[in-house]
């Protein structure tokens, strides 16, 4: 049997790193997107203004949660239901009025194009401390509450490149890498912040190339 693909969740600090013109990334209705390559093929367009102005956030107040489409307005000029924009009209929504040398051959929207999705928006994000017992070296980390504990400490490589050789504990615990910090018991209920679950890791023999 095929092993399901899990998705990667990213913190909100996450994409607000993706914020220039030649990288840019945006999150709306709980998918991260990576709309680098849009704004590539239609670099000095200035319906691309609107985009680049929201590069690194979360834009989901432009669309309906219901149809997963750009909200819509009745415009009072005319009557017609119509794309609600209002920080100006951006690529792939039609022209107020009909006009012959706009294309509408592009296919899918962008916002509907499932090739700029890089991964989903996490639900809620906090801190934990992961402690190395060997060192005693002590790393605060911000972690997706979906994330597994192996997911996690792919995070934490970065600081560690032998993080896999380590058994991870809390309350002396071994944690199930498969599992998330909460189904393994591991709690965050500080509503201030001033508390982090801490996370012990204790060295094994073999090192991890």
């Amino acid at each position: 049997m095929t092993e399901m693909h899990r998705p990667k969740y990213f913190t909100p600090k996450e994409v607000s790193l993706h914020n220039t013109i030649e990288d840019i990334w945006v999150s709306y209705l709980g998918t991260v997107y990576n709309l680098t390559p849009l704004v590539k093929e239609h670099r000095g367009d200035v319906l691309l203004r609107p985009i680049v102005e929201c590069a690194g956030k979360d834009i989901s107040h432009w669309f309906d949660p219901k149809t997963k489409d750009v909200q819509t307005h009745i415009d009072p000029l005319s009557g017609c239901v119509k794309y609600y924009t209002p920080r100006g009209r951006f690529i792939h929504i039609p022209p107020p009025c009909p006009r012959t040398d706009w294309a509408n051959d592009f296919g899918r929207p962008w916002w509907s194009d499932s090739r700029y999705e890089v991964g989903l928006l996490s639900a809620r994000t906090f801190w934990i401390r992961i402690i190395n017992m060997l060192t005693y070296q002590e790393q605060p980390l911000e972690v997706c509450c979906e994330e597994t504990v192996e997911e996690i400490l792919q995070r934490y490589l970065k600081y560690n490149c032998h993080a896999g050789s380590y058994t991870w504990k809390h309350d002396c615990q071994a944690l199930d890498m498969t599992r998330t910090l909460s189904e393994n018991g591991v709690v965050d209920d500080d509503e201030h912040g001033d508390f982090s679950p801490s996370i012990c890791l204790y060295f094994n023999d073999d090192l991890t190339e």
